[in-house]
This record gives structure tokens, C-alpha cells and sequence, in this order.
């Protein structure tokens, strides 16, 4: 099959993230509105080129005062700097559906790569619009401090009050493009 143009479907498609709370917990959110560029062969993406541009202030952790403590300045500064991005630069096969992806991660103004895992999850037409349709799976971490959110709090009971590592979980569902 040759490279493509994917649609990302975003109602069944999503960003969320994990971040440890008190050093006794988990704290999960997502990212509400981003979008997906996707171009390439899904049962071969070692020539793929993948982006993601994620809107900051879409951050959604369930609770109204946190979200926009973490939109301020003590964390991602969405005045400033109002996306999230990652830009594809190595896709590596490691497995049958199974890839290595390293990229770009600009966050709050600071760029590194990054490598996440990506699963291929499949082909399927869609029983709606009768479109190819390709399921894909994304994780990895990050650490926040190498991007300069370092604010915490320290804990009576030592540790401090957020994780220093956020682990991502990406689901794609995309339609071939005509």
C-alpha cells in the first residue's frame, strides 16, 4: 500500500495523561481539542509523518480550579504559549505492529525529542461513510521539569504534590482521505 492521507475521526480519537498526586496517587486528564496530521502506509509506517498540534487550554482534569491552575503561568502559561506540538523524525519497526517513534515534543516553549511507542491496531471500512479506516495506538512519558514546568509543592509527610513524570495514552481512529 502506498502512503496515504489519514482523517483523524475525533470523536474516536483522544489524548489523555497520568500524573502522579501526593506521591500516593494518579491524577488523569485529557486534552480536549488538538488536531492530527497522518500520512503514510499503516502496515508500514517507518516512512510515515505524523503531527500533532494540541490546544493547552483544552486541558481537562475534571475539576474547574486545578485545570485552570495548570493553565496559568505556574505550569503551561497558555497565554504564552497556547500549543503543545510533536513532529515526527524517526519511526522505527520493532515488531509486526509494533513502532519506535521519536519526534519533536515542544512544550511550553521547549523542544526535545521524545520517542513514544506506537501500535498499529488494524484496518477496517467503516460501516458508515464505507471509508478505509486505521486504529492506532500511542504511549510514552515525558518529564516536565525538562520543559520547565517545575512548580510543586512540598509534602508535610516529605515528597512533593505532583509527579514529575506524565505518562500519555494516544488513540487514533483515521479514514483514508480521497
Amino acid at each position: 500500500m502506498a502512503n496515504s492521507k489519514w482523517a483523524v475521526d475525533y470523536l474516536h480519537s483522544g489524548i489523555d495523561f497520568t500524573v502522579k498526586h501526593m506521591m500516593i496517587s494518579k491524577v488523569k486528564g485529557s486534552f480536549d481539542k488538538f488536531e492530527a496530521n497522518l500520512e503514510g502506509d499503516p502496515q508500514d509506517l517507518t516512512n510515515a509523518t505524523i503531527s500533532f498540534s494540541i490546544d493547552a487550554s483544552s486541558i481537562n482534569t475534571r475539576n474547574a480550579d486545578r485545570d485552570n491552575h495548570l493553565r496559568s503561568a505556574d505550569f503551561f502559561d497558555i497565554e504564552t504559549y497556547p500549543t503543545i506540538t510533536f513532529v515526527s523524525k524517526q519511526i522505527v519497526k520493532k515488531d509486526d505492529n509494533e513502532y519506535d517513534v521519536t519526534g519533536d515534543v515542544t512544550i511550553h516553549g521547549v523542544t526535545k525529542p521524545e520517542t513514544f511507542k506506537l501500535t498499529f491496531e488494524g484496518l477496517s471500512k467503516n460501516p458508515m461513510s464505507g471509508a478505509e479506516t486505521a486504529g492506532f495506538s500511542a504511549e510514552g512519558k515525558v518529564k516536565r521539569s525538562d520543559y520547565g514546568l517545575t512548580w510543586n509543592a512540598a509534602l508535610e509527610t516529605g515528597g512533593v504534590l505532583v509527579g514529575d513524570d506524565i505518562k500519555f495514552t494516544v488513540e487514533i481512529e483515521a479514514s483514508k482521505a480521497e
